[in-house]
């Protein structure tokens, strides 16, 4: 039997989208091809704290983030129109003051009636503030919430395990299942979020940076955060200080 579709055909799309209010915790967005806001929910409104939705459209990630990370959200969006995907990406940001907080992103591209990608749109969803965690961040919050605490410190993955109750390749499966990363990988991308962080908010000597982050050979450090960056350290905060 097939769906009558006359009664979809009628309902307009801006009131679909308007349903996206009524999910707290859950912020949407539609952007076009010039990275800009065209509509967001009202969740989305209040986590950029201003106070209407005009206030959001027409303008960018830039106007609500720092330089540093909406430079990141706009190289996400160019992969979306080139019409890749993500679909609940497992995600850590460090809030200001150094606050670690987990979010899952889903991205897809927007087409029109032709097929032709015209924009994007989003949800991300925080997992803490949710009562039912995501089963990807449950599985691995042992060891996660124990690099949390520890990243300053010397690491291995041998320990990691240990921890978690895991011999080592079932950890770095898991690690590699529901994080997309290696324990180690893992490790890294937190410091070295932790040493952008104070690259941005602080005039600490660039040295004392990479050893506050948790990486004892500066070499290292500085060659790591230019392969997740783009840029040295020293360029990165001149850059964004």
């Amino acid at each position: 039997m097939s769906v009558d579709r006359t009664l979809l055909e009628q309902i307009e799309t801006l009131q679909l989208i308007k349903m996206f209010d009524l999910l707290p915790d859950t912020l949407f967005w539609i952007k076009n091809e010039k990275h800009q806001f065209i509509y967001a929910n009202k969740a989305f409104v209040e986590h950029q704290r201003v106070k209407s939705i005009e206030q959001v459209i027409g303008k960018t990630d830039y106007h609500f983030a720092p330089a540093h990370i909406a430079k990141q959200f706009i190289r996400d969006d160019e992969k979306i129109l080139a019409g890749e995907r993500v679909t609940e990406r497992l995600e850590m940001n460090m809030n200001v003051g150094g606050h670690i907080a987990w979010y899952s992103t889903t991205k897809r591209p927007l087409y029109n009636n032709q097929g032709k990608i015209i924009g994007s749109y989003g949800i991300t969803r925080h997992l803490e503030k949710q009562a039912m965690a995501l089963t990807g961040l449950e599985a691995v919050k042992v060891p996660v919430d124990y690099i949390k605490e520890h990243f300053e410190q010397p690491l291995t993955i041998e320990t990691l395990a240990q921890v978690a109750h895991l011999s080592v390749s079932a950890l770095e499966r898991r690690f590699k299942k529901y994080l997309k990363k290696t324990p180690k990988q893992f490790i890294n991308d937190l410091r070295l979020e932790q040493a952008r962080r104070l690259l941005v908010e602080t005039t600490t000597p660039i040295a004392e940076v990479a050893e506050k982050a948790g990486f004892s050979d500066h070499s290292y450090f500085s060659k790591k955060f230019k392969e997740l960056f783009g840029e040295l350290p020293s360029q990165f905060r001149d850059n964004y200080q």
